[in-house]
């Protein structure tokens, strides 16, 4: 059923994380947490490398504020805390910006929970099947308290959707993982909602540090949430339906039912998007409809005399000529068009003064296209234009390769991991870590996988 009363839909979604149990959970749906898992490590393990800067930065941070040696942080041999190993693994999760993400909540929910849900339930001694139930909800809630407030009102306020609702979503991993009752849930989700946070303003930051620090943030605040309500600490009962509520506070005009639709039948988890490329989602379905029209037509990047996108007007402002190199389409599709791949090193290292990209650079256009909008953002459709020696070609992407409707296949899931993973792990490292996935719904542990994932990097 869904409610369309806060009250009660808060009350079914606190039963809802509370009381799921691994057993209760299709097959599907275990698979597809196992998938989400390995496709994130690989994200995170990349851009662990010590040549990036933030990771580098927030190691010295988490040693410098120090914390019980509980939980690992991914691509180092160091513990620490469980609230700085979700900063810490959350930051480095978005970083790459090629981990998966949701794309009709606009929200990177696997970038936050499974790191909040990995360092909690290696603190807590938790199973395997339990990680991967905790990601599963985490995710759920994640993307369904973002399709409720709204994530294109909240960028109309320049708020991330990503972080302001993936903050409850990591507060639900964290939550079940602690072994909350529905009340403590609830309290969880009422220090989430004091916390919640995450500006756009990190588009200014050119370091790209700041932009993955908004995931770190929201599974640092939802898994403090949950600890804290895991200890009696008082939170407002009814954030979702109480005074100053979330939706008060960052809705247009809410949509209170999304909350419930189908809760505990359709899992949202399932409507995840693997993406194949390190920038901004928005750009995915042009730079698939690019690969196309440069494979078919035998293309090279200087007989290209013109690039048009047409991309839905309410997500134009975020691609067109950004100052952050992985938002830009003048930037991403030219490196595209001229190397066929865009990679983490392509978004963290300023590249625009190279002539070839220069050139190219000034020749692509983004506009808004209003019949594209009423798609938007269930569907990031877009049209793409090459100009060539007097011709035009044109293709228009619907579904990016990655999204459910078009997905990877398995092969190809576990081939983008080996290429993240093997840039920081030898072979035989990386290859335990895909069996220690495969395997992770029987563990008796996450001890196993978390030794893994620590490993000193040069």
């Amino acid at each position: 059923m869904a409610y369309t009363d806060a009250k009660k839909a808060i009350e079914a979604l606190s039963e809802f994380v509370a009381f799921t149990r691994p057993d209760l959970l299709p097959a599907e749906v275990i698979a597809q947490a196992e998938t989400i898992l390995l496709d994130t490590l690989g994200a995170i393990l990349a851009a662990s490398a010590p040549r990036y800067s933030a990771g580098r930065i927030l190691l010295e941070f988490v040693r410098t504020v120090g914390g019980t040696p509980e939980s690992t942080l991914i691509g180092t041999e160091e513990r620490s805390s469980c609230v700085n190993a979700a900063l810490f693994n959350g930051t480095l999760g978005y970083y790459c910006d090629i981990e998966s993400h949701h794309p009709g909540a606009i929200v990177h929910a696997a970038a936050i929970t499974v790191p909040t849900a990995l360092a909690v339930a290696e603190r807590e001694g938790r199973t395997g099947a339990e990680l991967l139930t905790a990601i599963v909800l985490g995710i759920d809630i994640g993307c369904r308290v973002s399709k409720a407030i709204g994530p294109t009102a909240l960028y109309r306020r320049g708020l991330h959707p990503t972080s302001v609702a993936g903050c409850f979503g990591a507060a639900a991993a964290a939550a079940y993982l602690l072994g909350l009752d529905p009340p403590a849930v609830r309290r969880a989700w009422g220090l989430a909602g004091t916390q919640a946070s995450g500006l756009l303003a990190w588009e200014t930051d050119d370091t790209e540090n700041s932009r993955p620090f908004n995931p770190g943030i929201a599974a640092r605040n939802g898994t403090t949430a949950a600890l804290l309500a895991s200890l009696g600490f008082g939170a407002p009962p009814d954030i979702f339906e109480g005074k100053f509520n979330i939706f008060d506070a960052y809705a247009e005009a809410p949509r209170l039912d999304q909350l419930t639709t189908q809760l505990g039948e359709h899992f949202l988890i399932n409507e995840m998007a693997i993406k194949r490329y390190s920038c901004c989602a928005f750009l995915h379905p042009g730079l698939d409809g690019l690969d196309e029209i440069l494979a078919e037509q035998g293309l090279q990047a200087d007989e290209i005399t013109a690039i048009r996108l047409r991309f839905p007007r309410s997500g134009v402002a975020l691609i067109n000529n950004d100052q952050l190199r992985s938002h830009s389409a003048q930037y991403i599709l030219p490196i595209y068009a001229l190397e066929r791949k865009v990679t983490i090193d392509d978004i963290l290292v300023d590249r625009r003064n190279e002539p070839a990209i220069a050139a190219l650079s000034e020749k692509v256009e983004v506009l808004a296209d209003d019949d594209l909008d009423s798609e938007f953002p269930e569907r990031y459709t877009s049209i793409i234009e090459v100009e060539s020696n007097g011709s035009t070609f044109r293709r228009r992407i619907v579904y990016a390769k990655g999204c459910p409707e078009n997905p990877l296949t398995p092969a190809e899931v576990e081939s983008k991991f080996r290429a993240l993973a093997g840039s920081v792990m030898d072979d035989q490292r990386v290859a335990g870590v895909i069996e220690a996935v495969r395997n992770i719904a029987s563990a008796p542990s996450i001890d196993h996988l978390a030794a893994l994932l620590r490993f000193p990097q040069s």
